[in-house]
């Protein structure tokens, strides 16, 4: 039972975090700029632990407390990835040697890229409704086994975030073009005004 419990969060824990959102597009750039990506991968995933066992222990109290949270975290989550998505836009257009210091000549440092990613998993109210709302729900489907759904999500984070930051490597060769750096940076900024568009529209 433990066994199938832990695969059942493990593979809802995927289904969440698979889709490409700011948080997913910032580790996967860090990845390719190959700047502090383990710091970037333990910090989403130490992030989600968090979160996902507080769904998990706390879903009860957390459903009356979200009204009054959420519009806050929806503004300050769309003002800040307005933000982002402002940047990489004018570094997608702008002269071809910012775009190579963004491959890793000049990276930031290690404050500012943890404060980054921090960022853009707590001020994402999205990811309160999956890993909070949307876990801690499904983890009262398994009384007595929450702690292994918890697991197997955790898990499921885990193996999502360093896959994807260190799998970007094999993806460095195409990104050796500034053409490569410029569609990444310009994608990066459609997702974030999409996302932000959409908290915006209470989506």
């Amino acid at each position: 039972m433990i066994q199938s419990v832990f695969l059942a969060g493990l593979t809802m824990g995927l289904s969440l975090i698979v889709a490409i959102g700011a948080q997913n597009a910032f580790v996967l750039r860090q990845g390719l700029r190959g700047e502090h990506v383990f710091a970037t991968c333990l910090a989403c995933a130490v992030s989600d632990a968090i979160l996902v066992t507080i769904g998990v222990t706390s879903f009860g109290r957390i459903v009356e407390l979200l009204p009054a949270v959420a519009p806050a975290m929806r503004y300050g989550g769309a003002a800040f990835l307005a933000w982002y998505g402002a940047r990489s836009l004018a570094a997608a257009f702008g002269p071809a040697a910012s775009l190579m210091a963004a491959a890793g000549t000049a990276g930031a440092p290690l404050g500012v890229t943890l404060s980054a990613c921090f960022a853009f998993t707590w001020l994402n109210p999205h990811v309160y409704l999956d890993m909070v709302m949307l876990l801690g729900s499904i983890s009262t489907q398994f009384p007595g086994y929450e702690a292994a759904f918890a697991a197997g999500a955790i898990t499921a984070s885990v193996l999502f975030f360093f896959t994807l930051g260190y799998g970007a490597a094999w993806l460095r060769p195409v990104f050796a073009n500034p053409a490569a750096w410029r569609v990444l940076e310009a994608g990066i900024a459609v997702v974030m005004w999409a996302i932000a568009l959409k908290l915006l529209l209470g989506a």
